[in-house]
C-alpha cells in the first residue's frame, strides 16, 4: 500500500471535522473534547488535537490518528477506512484492495446470506403470491420488499435446511445459526409458511429473522431467532446501517419499539430511526446510538407498556448524559398504526414537536392518581422532586416546579426547598498521573515525546546513538528514526500511521503522548534527558561486567574487563562533574 497516498488522504481531512461526524465536540484551548465512544464515557474525556491531528482519552485510554479512529468506531479494516476517508476527501484509492480477515463465525454469515436469497425467491414465485398480497394490503410496497430484503419460507419444514445441506454447510453450524433444528426425527427449519423479515448487525449483515404469520394458521404471530454467536439482541439495534448516515446529517435518531414502525416511517421518507429488537434497552444500546447522534426522539407505542418502556428508557438514557424528547402516539396506537391511519402529514408534526422529558414524566406520575387525594398528590410531588434531581438543566428544571406548584397549590419556593441543592455534574480536566518506575524511565517517556514533536531532537538522538534500556523504548526511537530518515520529516498522526504494521508499537505511542508535556523544549532538556540515559547504561555496564569478571579464569581476560570497569567509573565521575 503506497504510504505516500495514505499521508495524502490523513492530511486531506481534518481529524476534528471528521471526529465531529461522530462525536459532539466542544473546544477548549487549543485543544477539543467530547464523551468518548470507545467505553461507557460519562463525561467528555476524549481529547482531539487539531494542531497534531490526534485523539486522546484519558479515561480508556483510546488513542490514535484519524484511521484509528475510524477503524475502532465503524469496525472496519485499515483498508476500509482508508476508503472512507480517502470518499470524503476526494480522492481516489480504486486501486487499493480492501481484503477482510477472516471470521471465526463466518459460516453462520453465509448461512444466513443462503437462506435470505432462499426466502427473497420463494416470495417472486407462484407460492409467495398470499404473502404479496398480504403485505401489500399492510401498505408495504414491492419497494419496501426489496429495500428491506423480506422474504418467505414456504410450507415445507425441511426446505431450508435441505438446501444448506446441498450448499455443504454442517448440521452443527446449521444448528448453530439458529435456524435449524435437531430432533428424534432429525433436522428440520425453525421457520415455515411465515414472511421473513431479516434483523441486521451493525455492518447490514443478516444475523436473524422475524418471522410473522399472514394466513392465520399459527397462534404465535411472531417467532424471532434465538439468540446465537452472531445474533445478541442485547447489542444490535434495528435499521442502525441504513440509517446512521441519515442520523448523522440530521443530528437526530428516533428510537422506535419494533421493525415495522422503522419500515413505516422509511416508507415515508423518515429514515433517521432505529429499533430494539424485542428487548428492553440496554447500555450497548446506548453506546450504539451515542455513534449517531446526541439528539434523541423516543418514538414508543401510545399504550401504557409504551409509557413505561419511554419511562425506563429516558432513565438509562440520562446516566450517560443524553436527555431525550418524548413523541407519545394517541389511541395506544404504534407508529406503524398511526401513520396507517392519519398519515404522513400529521406524523411529521408530531416528530416535529417532541415534549420535553419532564412534561413526559410529569403524564406519567399522574397515572393512576387522583390528584384530588392528598395522598396521591403528596405522591405526585415526591415523584416529581425525584425526577428533577436527575437532571442538569436549570431552566426545564425551574419551568417544571412552577407547573407543580400550580398543579399542588405549593409555594415554588417550598417546592425549591424539597429539591435541595442539585449537583450538576461538570467536565473536569482530567490529569493522567503517571507512575515512572524511576528516573530512567522518566527520561526515555520525556525524550520519545520530543522526538515524536520535533524533528530537531530525532537529529540529536542520532547524533548521540543513544541506546535506550526499555526494549518498548527503544523499538519505538527506533522506527521514529527511521521514519524521519526516510521522510524526512516528523508528524505525530503520520507515525502512527507507519507504525500500524508493528504489533504494539501504536500503544506504546499512547502512553508516551498522555504524558501531555508542553510541545516545545530546548537542546539543554534534550542534553539532560540524554545524559540520563546514558548513565543507566555506564552503571548497566559496569554491573554486568562485575558479576561477569567474578565468573572468568583467564587472567587476561580479568585484567581487560577490570580495566574497562575502572574506564567506565572515570567516565561516570567524569560526566557527574559536567
Amino acid at each position: 500500500m503506497d504510504n505516500n497516498v495514505i499521508n495524502e488522504v490523513r492530511r486531506s481531512v481534518d481529524i476534528v471535522d471528521v471526529i465531529s461526524r461522530y462525536v459532539p465536540l466542544v473546544s477548549r484551548g487549543k485543544n477539543y473534547f467530547g464523551v468518548c465512544p470507545f467505553h461507557d464515557d460519562h463525561s467528555p474525556s476524549m481529547s482531539v488535537s487539531k494542531e497534531k491531528q490526534i485523539y486522546t482519552c484519558f479515561s480508556c485510554g483510546a488513542s490514535g490518528n484519524v484511521f484509528n479512529f475510524i477503524e475502532d468506531y465503524e469496525n472496519v479494516s485499515f483498508p476500509e477506512a482508508l476508503k472512507i476517508l480517502a470518499d470524503m476527501a476526494g480522492i481516489s484509492v480504486s486501486g487499493i484492495s480492501v481484503s477482510k480477515s477472516r471470521d471465526v463465525n463466518k459460516s453462520l454469515y453465509d448461512i444466513y446470506d443462503v437462506s435470505s436469497k432462499l426466502y427473497i425467491n420463494n416470495l417472486n414465485t407462484n407460492y409467495g403470491v398470499k404473502a404479496k398480497e398480504y403485505l401489500h394490503n399492510r401498505s408495504i410496497n414491492d419497494d419496501l420488499i426489496r429495500e428491506f430484503q423480506i422474504g418467505l419460507s414456504l410450507n415445507e419444514k425441511d426446505l431450508l435446511t435441505r438446501f444448506l445441506v446441498k450448499k455443504g454447510f454442517s448440521n452443527k453450524d446449521m444448528v448453530d445459526s439458529g435456524l435449524i433444528v435437531k430432533s428424534d426425527y432429525g433436522y428440520s427449519d425453525i421457520y415455515y409458511n411465515r414472511i421473513m423479515f431479516p434483523l441486521y448487525d451493525v455492518s447490514g449483515r443478516i444475523v436473524g429473522y422475524s418471522g410473522r404469520i399472514f394466513n392465520g394458521e399459527d397462534t404465535s404471530k411472531y417467532i424471532n431467532t434465538r439468540e446465537t454467536p452472531i445474533f445478541k439482541k442485547g447489542e444490535l439495534l434495528y435499521n442502525y446501517h441504513r440509517a446512521k448516515e441519515s442520523c448523522r446529517k440530521k443530528n437526530v435518531v428516533i428510537i422506535t419499539e419494533g421493525f415495522m414502525d422503522v419500515i413505516r416511517c422509511h416508507s415515508i421518507g423518515v429514515t433517521n430511526v432505529v429499533a430494539a429488537m424485542g428487548t428492553a434497552f440496554t447500555k450497548d444500546h446506548v453506546m450504539l446510538i451515542r455513534k449517531l447522534a446526541r439528539d434523541v426522539i423516543l418514538l414508543f407505542d401510545g399504550d401504557s407498556a409504551g409509557a413505561k418502556a419511554t419511562e425506563s428508557c429516558i432513565n438509562l438514557l440520562l446516566e450517560y448524559n443524553i436527555t431525550p424528547r418524548v413523541v407519545r402516539l394517541p389511541e395506544d396506537l404504534d407508529p406503524d398504526e398511526y401513520i396507517l391511519k392519519y398519515g404522513k402529514d400529521k406524523f411529521i408534526s408530531l416528530l416535529d414537536n417532541p415534549i420535553n422529558i419532564m412534561d413526559f414524566k410529569l403524564s406519567y406520575l399522574k397515572t393512576n392518581k387522583d390528584l384530588s387525594s392528598s395522598v396521591d398528590m403528596s405522591s405526585y410531588v415526591g415523584g416529581v422532586i425525584d425526577e428533577l434531581k436527575k437532571i442538569d438543566d436549570d431552566i426545564l428544571r425551574e419551568i417544571t416546579l412552577k407547573k407543580v406548584s400550580e398543579e399542588s397549590n405549593l409555594s415554588i419556593d417550598f417546592l425549591r426547598d424539597k429539591l435541595g441543592d442539585v449537583e450538576v455534574p461538570k467536565v473536569r480536566p482530567i490529569k493522567v498521573v503517571h507512575n515512572f518506575t524511576d528516573r530512567y524511565d522518566k527520561a526515555q517517556m520525556y525524550l520519545l515525546y520530543y522526538m515524536l514533536n520535533n524533528d530537531w531532537v530525532v537529529s540529536m538522538y542520532d547524533e548521540n546513538v543513544v541506546f535506550m534500556p526499555n526494549d518498548s523504548y527503544r523499538k519505538l526511537a527506533t522506527y521514529i528514526s527511521c521514519f524521519y530518515k526516510e521522510y524526512g520529516y516528523v508528524n505525530v498522526a503520520d507515525v502512527m500511521t507507519y507504525l500500524s504494521s508493528y504489533e504494539g508499537m501504536n500503544k506504546v505511542v499512547n502512553d508516551v503522548l498522555s504524558l501531555n508535556l508542553k510541545d516545545n523544549c530546548n537542546k539543554d532538556e534534550i542534553n539532560d534527558y540524554i545524559f540520563v540515559i546514558k548513565d543507566y547504561n555506564i552503571k548497566n555496564e559496569i554491573s554486568r561486567l562485575q558479576v561477569e569478571i567474578k565468573s572468568v579464569t583467564d587472567n587476561v581476560r580479568k585484567i581487560e574487563i577490570a580495566q574497562r570497569i575502572i574506564d567506565l567509573k572515570k567516565m561516570e565521575q567524569e560526566r557527574s562533574y559536567d
